[in-house]
């Protein structure tokens, strides 16, 4: 748990498969979403105010932590060969997550755990891990949800490490690794947020 902490105040992090050793990462660029760039498509908009306004719909931080991380597990990846969440990392995660340092966001729908995503909390630096969905939208309900808490609580950005076409279409950008690790090293000197999530943070995103 310690190395994991350890590499994340310095911008790197894990790639892992079974019966390999450990690979650190710290690409150049990286890719980071700051959150007061978070592109609120219309669909989303529409699809969080229907969410909003369902009694049987919530969101809720940290209450299936352990389900969370084996449900994204689970998922097949385009174009990789299994997962890198094998039951080591998992056991990192998890010990990570007993620490404090490490956070579940979960989307709820009619009292079952429709989606979410967990992530890394070191200060004021959050380090996005992965996402799973069971129902539409789950997960970008969830992450929607985060950019909602890191503006409300003074976090500027969200790790996203590799650059896909979906992050890039929520508005995170490619940065030069010096940069990124220059943000780290301030963010993480913050004091970290109380990690809850009040329906009302919502209105932090619809507004904008």
């Amino acid at each position: 748990m310690e190395s994991l902490v350890r590499a994340y105040s310095h911008g790197i992090f894990p790639w892992y498969s079974q019966g390999q050793p450990i690979l650190w990462w710290s690409t150049d660029p990286r890719m980071v979403l700051e959150v007061s760039r978070f592109k609120l498509h219309r669909s989303l908009k529409k699809t969080i105010q229907r969410f909003r306004a369902d009694e049987h719909c919530e969101i809720r931080f940290d209450t299936a932590f352990n389900t969370v991380i084996e449900n994204c597990a689970h998922i097949e990846r385009n174009g990789q060969g299994g997962t890198w969440i094998v039951p080591e990392m998992v056991a990192a995660y998890q010990a990570l997550h007993l620490a404090g340092h490490a956070h579940s966001l979960e989307t709820w729908v009619d009292g079952e755990l429709a989606g979410g995503l967990y992530c890394v909390n070191i200060g004021k630096a959050v380090f996005g891990e992965s996402m799973f969905a069971d129902r539409t939208d789950a997960s970008k309900l969830a992450l929607a949800a985060l950019v909602c808490f890191c503006r409300v609580h003074g976090v500027a950005f969200i790790d996203c490490q590799q650059n896909t076409a979906h992050l890039s279409s929520l508005g995170a950008r490619e940065t030069p690794r010096a940069q990124f690790a220059s943000q780290v090293k301030a963010a993480i000197a913050l004091e970290p947020p109380l990690w809850h999530f009040d329906a009302l943070y919502w209105q932090h995103l619809l507004d904008t």
